[in-house]
Formats: C-alpha cells, sequence, structure tokens
C-alpha cells in the first residue's frame, strides 16, 4: 500500500533497511572519533557524504535519477533554505559585532558593575546575555575564556568554578537566543515562531540557570583573595554594545529575527566606520568573512536534509513511529521519546544543532500524532540537546575552553567539576516532563 503527499511524492511502508544511514553515520563518526581519541579527526560533512551515498546506494529498485532527485529535494526544502539564510545573516552580524569589540565593551561595563565577591555567578549572567545577544555558546566561550583565565589568576579564583560558570552561562544564552543555530535548526524543523520557543523553553531553563547563578555566589566559590576595582567604561562601549541590547529587545517584542540581524549588521558597519575600524570596503570584508564562517553548518543542514528526505521516502520514519507506538501511548511518553531520540543522536555526533535537524522531522511526526504542541517540541529538542552538550567531554563548547585555558593547566574534566548547568537543566527537563498531564 502506499500513500501520495502533495501529489509528486511517494512514501512507502515501515521500513528498517531505511534507518542504515543513520547507523552508518553513528559507527563512522562517533566510531573513528572514540578510535583515535579526537572528535575533530572526520569532519562531520565527511559523515554525513558518507551516510548519504549510502542513502542513495539503497533501494535497487528505484532509479538512481530519481532517488538523486528525491535527496536534492530534501537540500531544498524551504525550512532547511529558511534556516540557512538565518544562518548566514548571522554570521555576518556576529562578525562585525566582534571587530567593532562588542564583546569586550559588554565584559568591560558588567565588570564594573560587579561586585568581586559576585565576580563568579557575574561572570555566568555575563556569558549568558552575551551568548544571548550573539547567538553562539562557542563564539561566547571563545571570547570570554581568556577574561575568566584572568579573572581567575587575579582574584584567586578556582579555575575549574570560573571556567564551569563561563561555559554553563554560555550554554544557557545559546539555548534561548532567538540568533542560535539551536533555536533555527528548532522552530525551523517544528514550523513554529521563534520567540514563542523561546518563551516555551524559559518555563524550563529559569530556575536552573537562578539556583546555578546562587550556588556561584556560595563562599566556597565566589571566595577572592584580593580587590580589584575596574574602571568605569566610557561611552564609546556603550555605544558598541546597543546593536546588541537592541537585537534582544526587538527580537523578545517579535520583530521577525531577519530583518533584526540585517538592521544589527548595517548599524555594526557604521560604529565600526565611524570609529575608523575599518572602512566600507573593510566593513564588506568582515561581512563576507561572517557568512563564509557558516559554510560547514551550511553544508550539515543540507546533507541532513537531504538524507532525512531519503529516509522518510524509503519508509525509516514510519517503522520508528511504528515501532515506537507500544511504547509511546501518550503525550507524556511522546515527550519523554523526543527527549531520548535527540539526547541519544547528541550523545553520538556531539553536535547539538546536527542533533537537532537530524531528530527534528521525526519528533514533528511524533508530535503530530500525539497532540503535542509543537512549540513545546521545539523547546524539549533544544533544551534536551544543550543538556547532552553539556555532560560530554568531547563536546565542542568544553574543547574549545579546553585549548583557551591551557595556560592554567585546565582539562575537560577540571572544567566539567565547576559546570553545573547542564545537569540542573537535565533536573528541569525531567521535572517539566514530568508535570505533562498523559
Amino acid at each position: 500500500m502506499t500513500k501520495f503527499i502533495n501529489n509528486d511524492e511517494q512514501w512507502r511502508e515501515s521500513s528498517f533497511k531505511a534507518l542504515i544511514p543513520f547507523i552508518v553515520f553513528v559507527f563512522f563518526y562517533f566510531g573513528f572519533s572514540v578510535a583515535t581519541r579526537d572528535f575533530s579527526k572526520v569532519p562531520m560533512t565527511v559523515a554525513f557524504i558518507i551516510s548519504s551515498a549510502v542513502a542513495l546506494i539503497l533501494n535497487h529498485k528505484e532509479k538512481l535519477n530519481k532517488k538523486i532527485e528525491v535527496f536534492a529535494l530534501g537540500m531544498g526544502n524551504k525550512d532547511i533554505m529558511m534556516m540557512c539564510l538565518v544562518f548566514i545573516l548571522a554570521g555576518a552580524f556576529a562578525a562585525t559585532a566582534k571587530e567593532i569589540g562588542g564583546v569586550v565593551s559588554a565584559v568591560t561595563i558588567a565588570e564594573h558593575f560587579i561586585p568581586p565577591s559576585f565576580m563568579i555567578s557575574g561572570l555566568f549572567v555575563i556569558s549568558a546575555l552575551i551568548s544571548l545577544s550573539i547567538g553562539t555558546s562557542c563564539g561566547t566561550i571563545a571570547a570570554l575564556i581568556p577574561i575568566a583565565v584572568s579573572l581567575s589568576q587575579t582574584f584567586g579564583f578556582s579555575p575549574s568554578v570560573v571556567l564551569g560558570a563561563t561555559v554553563g552561562g554560555a550554554m544557557f544564552g545559546d539555548n534561548i537566543s532567538l540568533i542560535s543555530d539551536t533555536t533555527i535548526a528548532s522552530t525551523r524543523t517544528q514550523n513554529v515562531d521563534m520567540r514563542d520557543k523561546m518563551l516555551f523553553s524559559l518555563r524550563i531553563v529559569i530556575v536552573p540557570a537562578l539556583v546555578c547563578a546562587i550556588l556561584y555566589m556560595l563562599p566556597m566559590f565566589s571566595h577572592v583573595t584580593v580587590s580589584v576595582i575596574q574602571p568605569i567604561a566610557n561611552i564609546d562601549a556603550y555605544i558598541k554594545v546597543f546593536p546588541y541590547i537592541l537585537l534582544l529587545v526587538l527580537g523578545v517584542a517579535g520583530i521577525n529575527v531577519m530583518f533584526l540581524l540585517l538592521i544589527g549588521t548595517i548599524l555594526n558597519t557604521i560604529i565600526g566606520i565611524h570609529y575608523g575600524i575599518f572602512d566600507i570596503f573593510g566593513a564588506f570584508s568582515c561581512i563576507g568573512d561572517g557568512t563564509v564562517s557558516m559554510a560547514n553548518t551550511l553544508i550539515v543542514a543540507m546533507l541532513a536534509g537531504g538524507l532525512l528526505k531519503m529516509v522518510r521516502y524509503n519508509g525509516g520514519i514510519t517503522y520508528i513511529i511504528k515501532e515506537t507506538q507500544h511504547l509511546i501511548t501518550n503525550k507524556k511518553t511522546c515527550e519523554i521519546g523526543i527527549c531520548i531520540l535527540v539526547g541519544i543522536i547528541n550523545l553520538f555526533t556531539a553536535n547539538n544543532t546536527v542533533a537537532i535537524i537530524t531528530a527534528g522531522p521525526i519528533a514533528r511526526e511524533l508530535s503530530t500524532t500525539y497532540s503535542v504542541n509543537p512549540k513545546r517540541t521545539a523547546s524539549l529538542l533544544d533544551t534536551t540537546s544543550c543538556f547532552v552538550q553539556g555532560l560530554i567531554p568531547y563536546g565542542a563548547q568544553i574543547l574549545i575552553a579546553t585549548s583557551l585555558a591551557s595556560s592554567i593547566g585546565a582539562s575537560s574534566f577540571t572544567i566539567m567539576k565547576g559546570l553545573f548547568y547542564p545537569a540542573l537543566l537535565g533536573i528541569g527537563i525531567a521535572v517539566s516532563v514530568a508535570m505533562t498531564k498523559k
């Protein structure tokens, strides 16, 4: 029996064979990474190319040209293309904001207003706000870890705690940011508004974040050995952070994120030219570099779209839903299933964006079947992937922090000892799902 959707795509009955490309992806990427003890050895794009080739080889009854056409349709899916467009604009905004000194200015302002005894908690909040504004935990960590190391040496803070606070704050901000790639991926795969997803996520993450900030205020973590008064930031610093603030305020107000990113990039360009940081051609170069920096994410998104299209076309999604029906029987168990699905994929790929892009279409099918609000689904996808990402020592965020804090001998496990937020977030997710009515 076959079913036609949009009169141009044939969807087959459930087939385990259609899931082989997923299995190949996991064994190829995770297997080689574990064997070499280096998760940078196998580029994510290569893993997707290999698994996509396997997907095209399957189903010998179908002509290769037809399978390639289906794969291309998946790559060019409107949701994937919208996602890519936001990625491009986000890259341009982040690059110009960094070039004009927006991140450094934000830190300078915060350091002046936060007393040393609250510096660890303040660092968590600063990291969260910057990540919330620029939409990338990795970028925030790269910018703040050198400052965190300096604060540790200046004030006598434990390296584990000061680095953990920085990484945890960045992951919190990234999780709810309107321009984060994880937010973009989760909302586009569920076809919901970014602001609505952020509001749903806040219900889960706000209490864990507040508890985390309070923990960092405890004397055992916030003890300082010296007192240093930071100079008052001049007006230039406030001007340079204005695009961040505008982006955050208008984004929460519901203004289209693509429009905001474009306006933010223009404002950064004007500020940079005004201060002589670059001329108009330097601004063009910076914007170009920012968009190109997103190339890997764009390629992964498109290849994942094509791969998922083939898996769905060959009956893989139908198989997953059919086989999990005896386990997923209501709204609550559906939410549990969605969390487990994205969590396992994140565990093997060490990339929360890829995990969301991969699990998103399956989660959408399950949510439709069991009447889970798609805004809720988008929130669960993002928060669960953030939770898992913070628990793995081979995640990009921790690896970046480790490399930048090598001067004080920090390791992945050193950072994880002071990284409280992911564990608290996991508790928040469990409580939230437990409270869901069946």
